[in-house]
């Protein structure tokens, strides 16, 4: 008998150690001095809020900082987000946040036809409707910023309002 079958990892722990681990050490807390655009976003189902900075070097997401206030899902959810964009094109930024927003609120999501790492630890909140907008705001405030950045608009979520502060 295998390893794994005496011993069967159960994902939802899993999950939940990252999603912890993240709120409890977050990445990338504080907001950039060298942003090129910043923008916030609430949920005022819960109170949660996000505030992004992210810096944009030739196309390239150079930097992300956020501060807020929020549940560990909300909190959490932007410290992966921070960690997982650095580095990336705006294009694959862009997917991936389409990707992480699908995943939360699209049933028929399929989890092994894209790679996004740590993230599928946040597909365990969709089992939770109350909580989706916790595990979507860091990522409607990323779209809101990086629309901005490219001069661009993006219609407003009503649930989850969101606006750019500097540019």
């Amino acid at each position: 008998m295998s390893r794994e079958a005496q011993n069967p990892v159960d994902l939802d722990d899993l999950y939940r150690d990252v999603i912890l681990d993240h709120y409890r050490s977050p990445r990338n807390r504080g907001l950039l001095d060298e942003a090129t655009v910043s923008a916030e976003g609430f949920n005022p189902s819960c109170g949660d809020e996000i505030q992004l900075s992210v810096a944009i070097l030739d196309g390239t997401v150079n930097g992300l900082g956020f501060g807020g206030a929020g549940c560990s899902i909300s909190q959490s959810s932007a410290s992966m987000m921070t960690e997982a964009l650095e580095g990336r094109s705006l294009v694959d930024a862009r997917q991936m946040s389409a990707h992480v927003q699908q995943m939360l609120t699209d049933d028929s999501f399929d989890l092994d036809a894209v790679n996004l790492g740590d993230l599928e630890a946040l597909s365990g909140v969709a089992k939770f409707p109350v909580r989706i907008k916790c595990g979507l705001l860091a990522w409607k405030v990323l779209d809101q910023a990086l629309a901005n950045a490219s001069g661009e608009h993006v219609e407003d979520d009503s649930d989850i309002p969101t606006r750019v502060t500097s540019g």
